[in-house]
Formats: C-alpha cells, structure tokens, sequence
C-alpha cells in the first residue's frame, strides 16, 4: 500500500514551471529518496505534500485518501532551511515546538527528555539556541519533528553540518524509525546516503521525473555487462588473449595488484569469459561492476540536457 501517491502534479511561478506533470508514489512504510539537482522542483514538491502550497494541476492522496488539511497532523517535516528562535532556550522551545504538534506539556517533557539523553544533548537544556553549535541545533530539530511519532517523515537534507558520527547516529534513527511503522521521504544530494538508506527513489530534473523506482532494480537497469578482475601469472598480453566478444575497458597495476576491466559484448556471458582467461593467467577474484547511484544520478541528469 502507498502512503503517499501524487498524480500529475503541476506548479507554475510567474515564467517558471516547477513541476511538471510529475506523478509519485511512496510506499508505506519505506525510505523513499526524492532527488535532483538544485532548482529541480524537489522543494516545490515537498512544500506541495505538506501543503505549504497547492499545485495548479494534479491530484494528492494521503494513504488513499484525497490530500486534506487534517492530513498535516500525520507529517513530520524537516526542512533544509531551519529555524530555531534563537534566544529561547533550548528546553523551552522544544516544548513550545511539541505543543504546536497537539502534545500535551507532561508528556512532551516526558518525551523530550527521553531523546535529549538519547542524543547526549540533555545537559543544553537550559541553554539559550544561539549558544549551540549548527549540528545540535539540528539535533533538537529533529527530535522536535519526529515527537508527535507521525506516520509519514519529510528530511530535506537531514545529515546537513553534521560531522560522520552524528551522520551514523542519524542514520541509525532513521532506519529505526522505518522499522517501527514510519515512512521516510528523504530528499538529499548525498548519493552513499541514498543507497545505505533508500529503498525507493524518484529523480526530478527541470521539473519533471525522469527515474523512478527500486534502488536495487535501477542499479540493475544500469549495469553495462562489465567486470572487474584481479588477476596474476599472465602469460600473454591480454588484448592478444580474449576474442572479440570481449572489450578491454581499462588495465591497472597498483601495488603490485593487476586488474583489468572487460565488458562482454552481446551472444556472451561471463562464463564463457573466465574459460577464456583462465589458460593464460590465475583469476584471483571476479566481480560484476554495477554502477553507484551518484553514477546513475550524474548521467540521467546530463541526458536530460537540452531536452
């Protein structure tokens, strides 16, 4: 079931369409990564779900039903622009913060003291904003966002000032938060993050989808039949050693460490391959590239240039 679906999905500003009949669907309970360059619409959009604006065209739905104001109590945002009052403290905001989100005060202390001494911020307390550092602002953030436990997670650029530590303690949250019902849209340009993280993901280029899918089924899609083999005991050059079914794509010796990579023409298979080095040198070990969703991102992107 999808917990999210938009369908053609339009927005105009004055000379500039942001979104082009761009339709989505996130499936319940999934982290679903909502990518692009800057200026694609990614922003538009999300200001779209939680509406914050309205598109021209297109229709929303909240877990099968037509997109309502009631549905904003079920959203939790994280915006890549953040906003803390910054001489507030840091204990005060949070319930003031929590309080907006329909909890009442005991619990809200409650459950704010429980992530404050989970993140090791607890001791900030009392502290005024403007004393914390970027990333336990953040911090605070993102606890105030995901309190109210609602049933879909917006992070845009979530993982934004924080250093690797703090990523992993993010990170780990997130897929904790999956794993117990929520699910996560997840906009960000951070491409290992996308693929530790997301099951799904959509790609927005000049305000229209041009990817769409499973992770692990567009990598797939993407694969261009090349392998990568280490290699040793060579006893012929390699060009005069593979048949024409086989391109040489690349050879390398670093440390001492041959390795070749060859991509396998159609009416072939890697098996056919390895019967075809193997008289001439030993194969110390044998692995099908399959592409990074940075690489994936970066050439759909200028496939769409001047379209």
């Amino acid at each position: 079931m999808d917990i999210f679906t938009a369908e053609n999905v339009t927005k105009q500003f004055a000379n500039h369409k942001a979104l082009n009949e761009v339709s989505i669907s996130v499936p319940k309970q999934s982290i679903f990564g909502l990518l692009g360059p800057n200026g694609a619409g990614k922003t538009t959009f999300i200001r779209i779900i939680n509406q914050i604006s309205a598109p021209d065209e297109g229709q929303l739905f909240f877990a099968g039903e037509k997109l309502k104001p009631k549905h904003v109590e079920l959203i939790g945002y994280l915006p890549e622009e953040r906003g803390l009052y910054k001489k507030m403290k840091v204990g005060e905001q949070a319930i003031y913060l929590a309080r907006l989100k329909g909890i009442n005060k005991s619990e809200a202390i409650k459950k704010l003291k429980f992530w404050f001494e989970k993140f090791e911020i607890l001791s900030w307390w009392n502290r005024k904003v403007e004393e914390l550092s970027k990333g336990m602002q953040q911090k605070i953030q993102f606890i105030v966002t995901i309190l109210h436990e609602p049933e879909l997670l917006i992070f845009d650029e979530p993982f934004s000032g924080f250093d690797p530590i703090n990523v992993n303690i993010l990170k780990d949250e997130i897929l904790n938060l999956r794993n117990n019902g929520a699910t996560i849209v997840f906009s960000t340009h951070n491409m290992s993050s996308v693929e530790e993280l997301c099951d799904h993901i959509a790609l927005i280029d000049n305000a229209e989808k041009i990817l769409n899918g499973q992770v692990s089924e567009i990598k797939n899609q993407f694969k261009s039949n090349t392998f990568e083999i280490f290699f040793s005991g060579l006893n012929k050059e390699l060009s005069d050693v593979l048949n024409p079914k086989f391109q040489i794509i690349e050879i390398k010796n670093i440390d001492d460490k041959n390795s070749v990579r060859i991509k396998i023409k159609e009416k072939s298979s890697p098996n056919e391959l390895i019967q075809n080095l193997l008289p001439h040198l030993t194969i110390n070990s044998f692995n099908e590239i399959i592409p990074t969703m940075n690489e994936i991102f970066i050439q759909k992107v200028n496939e769409n240039v001047g379209k």
